[in-house]
């Protein structure tokens, strides 16, 4: 497209495309924004060197001189405004407004969709398991289920949307998020007995560590590790079995046994719906460890954003841009660059994103969620760090209603989306129902 787009010479008219999803997954209330410091460290560091070039030549990718010059001297020189970190979509959400000439900006479409798709899956996953479960420790442990650098954006991105901890050590060294593990069934079996593994986990590790009790049989494994560590044990693991059914057994006899503060960690193929059930129960759990079902984005693990253009050059001498947008039948576009602002209602929740290609009267209780990331191919975002970011969606999450904040909300989307001064694209929330589009 660009080596078209150099011979049609529009690869330098100036342009607009947006990032977007046109709907959320069945059953979903919102999305959360992540990868935001991922996409800026990409863009900025684009290039295409010469060994590449050749080899784009050499394998008939390019065909023209043109084409590999603008390649050797490619830097994204244009502006991004987009939605920070932490923060919520909805559908049809300028997640990313990318302004520059058409070519420069064609060629960012595949590293800021591969980017955003993972991390907004991620943590829009990880921030339904925060809400099932606000008040316990939640620690993010998929690496071994995905990609190794697709495991440290995972960790990064569940951070930012609720998660406490990581067994990631390389997300703890990149990012500083709290690193937390536990021994695993291999450490166990290894050992003459259980007792004695325990043992040596106790002489090494000391009694804050946190035992696996469920190699053999639960309640054997606790009765041993009180015997061997002592009744300040700190926690114990279950990975299998019954999680309600063995919460509970093991709750009573840690405290038959004296170990009152030892805090139950459970993990075995967590997602929010079973720990919203768990809850629900009254599960005297602490902690949760959650894997596969989070990285992989809880069955949807793309965010279905989306990268399209939306406004052009006429390139016909006249000023300013042109609106353009698709007509196909659910996958239309609406033209023009978005403005962004929601509304709320008189408690205080959201009650509408109104997004509008014209100017439009902001009112005072409102927030607007676009921020400036890149000018002139610079970064001029304030970079708040993860910890700015986790506060941020914590913050955002408070303005939803508490029954759009479980795995069956309530709508779907939460928030209605409003075009203002546009032909709307999209229905309204559906309640009790599949979103429609």
């Amino acid at each position: 497209m660009v080596e078209s787009a150099l011979q049609s010479r529009i690869a330098g008219q100036q342009c607009v495309f947006e990032v977007f999803a046109r709907g959320l997954p069945p059953g979903r209330a919102y999305g959360v924004v992540a990868g935001i410091d991922r996409v800026l460290d990409a863009v900025t560091r684009f290039r295409f060197d010469s060994e590449t070039v050749r080899h784009l030549q050499a394998s008939g990718v390019i065909q023209s001189d043109l084409m590999a010059d603008w390649l050797r001297d490619y830097s994204f020189r244009g502006d991004i405004t987009g939605y920070a970190e932490g923060e919520l979509f909805f559908p049809y959400s300028p997640v990313l407004t990318v302004s520059g000439s058409f070519a420069d900006c064609l060629v960012l479409e595949t590293v800021l969709l591969s980017i955003l798709n993972h991390d907004c899956a991620v943590a829009s996953a990880a921030a339904r398991v925060a809400d099932s479960a606000p008040e316990r420790l939640l620690i993010e442990g998929g690496s071994r289920r995905t990609d190794p650098e697709s495991a440290v954006a995972a960790a990064r991105a569940a951070h930012i949307a609720g998660f406490d901890m990581t067994s990631n050590l390389e997300a703890g060294r990149r990012h500083g998020i709290p690193t937390s593990g536990t021994t695993g069934h291999a450490f166990v079996l290894a050992h003459s007995s259980e007792s004695e593994a325990f043992r040596v986990q106790r002489d090494t590790l000391g009694v804050n560590s946190t035992y696996l009790v469920d190699t053999f049989e639960v309640l054997e494994g606790i009765r041993r590790a009180v015997d061997v560590v002592g009744v300040d044990i700190a926690a114990i693991r279950i990975d299998s079995g019954e999680l309600l059914a063995d919460s509970r057994s093991a709750r009573c006899l840690l405290d038959e046994l004296g170990a009152y503060k030892c805090r139950i960690v459970v993990s075995s193929d967590l997602d929010e719906f079973l720990i919203a059930e768990l809850e629900a129960a009254g599960a005297p759990i602490d902690a949760y460890l959650v894997g596969t079902r989070l990285v992989t984005g809880s069955g949807h693990p793309t965010a279905s954003l989306v990268y399209k253009l939306v406004a052009i050059a006429s390139g016909d001498g006249a000023a300013g841009l042109r609106a353009v947008g698709k007509l196909s039948p659910k996958k239309r576009t609406i033209g023009g660059q978005k403005t962004v602002h929601r509304t709320l209602d008189a408690n205080g929740y959201f009650s509408a994103e109104v997004l509008s290609v014209l100017p439009v009267e902001v009112p005072e209780r409102s927030l607007c969620p676009q921020v400036p990331l890149l000018r002139n191919g610079s970064v001029v975002a304030v970079d708040g760090g993860v910890s700015s970011s986790r506060s941020r969606c914590v913050d955002r999450r408070e303005y939803l209603q508490a029954r759009d904040r479980t795995p069956w909300p309530r709508t779907t989307p939460a928030v209605s989306t409003i075009w203002q001064g546009i032909e709307e694209p999209v229905s309204k929330a559906v309640r009790n129902g599949e979103y429609r589009s």
